[in-house]
């Protein structure tokens, strides 16, 4: 049977109507999505139809919707207790009951024998085994995990977990599903806590285990925690606004699974035994005590994310973007790990784990890295993927909205030059990870530059974007989302944009007292002229796709739900044709431009005749007379 298809205004049923439940309802149908909504009784429906109004009349005051768009978006919502009605014909089923392996198992036993064979089938769980629940599910190749964080409509992450049999396929879906939630999607192993909670909750624990040893006070080790991780709450006050027993249940089941150094803190059962909650605010901080307390959390957060990252449970890069996204956190582990450097990193691990010995292991390939005297842990923020002729160049600090900060542009200069020594690559596509393309520089690192280094950084920039502009073979900018200040710059600097109908394009430099400098306003003059550009300049606001379209610096707008696959096959048509024709027809326009009419025309003149001389063009014409495909090779 063909897949049911996971763009708008296809059916998602969320099963479960409580907290989350209600809030993945409510983000599915902003998005577009037709949602029912089920659950065992007539009144907790009505409970989460309340919240889910009072959150949309809250987006309203705060003008982040319409009124009109938030009626739209209740009004695709059907509540129902019948669960038959709700999974039938539904191209997604999100299980999303509270978190006991029986009743879980015992629900989608029934939603088997409901569900279409082409439908998705997903749990929202936080901890319980994604391979344990989908064993018995018919077709377990289509059922997964889809972890959304609290609150599910706000959040923007979502982990997506793979049991030992889903399909490869049936992941890849789910993350673009989570793309239309306008949310980022990171993958993770079938581990117990998976990526973040893995770290985020034995963090919280370890804060309750410092108060029992006498460390330092409960002020103290909070403020230290907002410190490190630069967050408003630090580890007492969040398990005080989410629940202490959420915490305590969260650590018995990473203690089941990774044995003694994940147990409870004593004195976490004990609060939670007693109903209590965390007095932080009422004992006083100890300043010569801070330290401590900071080298107990990067030891245990810095050993749990190498191991996680040995394992193969996520990335380096997954476990940044779950902090930053997931958690909030604006100093994410790894980030961490290399303000401290490998070698104190490494140290503070082993200091640590010696408490536990066995039950808390130290990751080889940290070990590894500092003894070959790296002092950080690389982070990659640029990703390529090939597809055939054609590689996909993705600017991945999703985060952040994809900004440009120094690594980054190394990166990405690193990455075209490493394409243009690839025999087999004919055409680039350059977009952004997750909903948007680039939302600019990155402001935090710029904020601390002085004239000298603003200066060095524009020139870094001019000097990617020539790369890009100069790379041998056609490079399209795939714009979704935002395309703002250096991003849009980046994406100029391509041979043509094409960009989704939600794409917004613009230079905002202005508003933060600087302006372009990447060669941005060189390029876009050239493009649609002096007026238009200091219109853009001066006005500091971005226009819509189809208004950057009429303008002329996009050359076409591409479907939001396809649009990927569109601009994937526009890429391998145009690596089908003579690499050599089009790599010398690219000089010519470029250098062309800049020339007086009688040397641009000379230049496309010699140019042509050139062409004359290859193996493609014998190949090309050939192929033509006798009717068939031309295999062209580049020469």
């Amino acid at each position: 049977m063909s897949e049911a298809r996971l763009v708008p205004p296809a059916v998602v049923a969320v099963l479960g109507a409580g907290t989350m439940g209600g809030s993945i309802a409510q983000a599915c149908a902003q998005a577009g999505y037709v949602v029912r909504l089920r659950d065992l009784t007539v009144e907790l429906l009505d409970r989460a139809k309340g919240r889910i109004q009072k959150s949309l009349d809250r987006a309203v005051e705060r003008h982040k919707l319409t009124p009109e768009a938030a009626g739209a978006a209740l009004a695709r919502i059907t509540f129902t207790t019948d669960l038959a009605s709700a999974v039938g014909g539904a191209a997604l089923v999100i299980e999303a009951i509270f978190e006991d392996l029986g009743e879980k198992h015992k629900l989608l036993e029934a939603v088997a024998a409901l569900v279409s064979p082409a439908a998705i089938v997903a749990t929202n769980t936080s901890s319980l085994s994604v391979g344990r629940l989908g064993a018995s599910f018919p077709g377990p190749g289509r059922f997964a995990g889809l972890h959304f964080f609290y609150p599910a409509i706000t959040n923007k992450l979502i982990e997506v977990v793979g049991g030992e049999a889903t399909d490869a396929a049936t992941l890849g879906r789910l993350e673009e599903f989570a793309g239309g939630l306008r949310k980022v999607p990171i993958r993770v192993g079938d581990r117990a806590g998976f990526a973040v909670n893995r770290f985020f909750v034995p963090y919280m624990n370890e804060a309750a285990r410092m108060a029992e040893e006498g460390v330092a006070s409960l002020a103290t080790i909070e403020k230290v925690g907002r410190d490190l991780t630069g967050t408003e709450n630090g580890p007492f006050e969040v398990m005080n606004l989410t629940g202490l027993p959420i915490a305590l249940h969260s650590m018995e089941s990473l203690e089941t699974a990774f044995g003694p150094a994940y147990a409870p803190a004593e004195l976490l059962e004990e609060t939670v035994a007693k109903k209590g909650t965390w007095a932080w605010r009422e004992a006083s901080v100890e300043p010569e005590r801070e330290a401590a307390v900071r080298e107990r959390f990067e030891g245990l957060l810095f050993g749990i994310v190498t191991e996680l990252v040995e394992e193969g449970v996520a990335t380096p890069e997954a476990v940044e973007t779950g902090a930053l996204l997931g958690l909030k956190w604006k100093n994410p582990p790894f980030a961490l790990l290399g303000r401290a450097g490998l070698p104190a990193g490494l140290a503070r691990v082993r200091a640590y784990a010696a408490r536990w010995g066995e039950a808390f292991p130290v990751a080889p390939e940290l070990v590894a890295r500092t003894e070959r005297g790296e002092t950080s842990w690389t982070v990659r923020y640029v990703r390529v993927e090939r597809r055939g002729p054609v590689a996909w160049v993705l600017l991945d600090r999703p985060a952040t909205m994809n900004s440009l900060h120094s690594e980054l542009l190394r990166q990405l200069d690193a990455a075209f030059v490493d394409l243009e020594g690839s025999p087999d690559v004919r055409c680039v596509v350059l977009t952004g990870a997750g909903p948007n393309f680039c939302a600019g520089a990155d402001l935090a690192e710029m904020a601390e530059k002085d004239a000298v280094q603003g200066r060095a950084f524009g020139f870094a920039g001019q000097a990617v974007c020539r790369r890009i502009e100069e790379f041998p073979h056609p490079v399209i900018a795939f714009v979704r989302g935002f395309a703002l200040g250096g991003g849009l710059e980046i994406a100029l600097a391509t041979d043509f944009l094409l960009a989704t109908p939600d794409a917004r394009l613009g230079l905002p430099e202005a508003k933060f007292g600087i302006h372009p400098g990447f060669g941005g306003l060189t390029r876009l003059t050239r493009l649609i002229g002096r007026s238009l550009t200091k219109y853009l300049l001066y006005s500091a606001e971005a226009v819509r796709a189809d208004e950057a379209h009429r303008l002329g610096f996009v050359a076409r707008v591409v479907p939001a739900e396809d649009g990927g696959a569109e601009v994937q096959a526009l890429a391998e048509r145009i690596a089908a044709l003579a690499p050599l024709a089009l790599t010398w027809g690219k000089s010519v326009i470029d250098h062309g431009l800049d020339a007086p009419m009688i040397g641009a025309l000379r230049l496309e003149g010699e140019s042509a005749g050139h062409t004359f001389v290859t193996r493609d063009r014998t190949e090309g014409m050939r192929a033509f007379l006798e009717r068939r495909p031309p295999r062209f090779e580049g020469q």
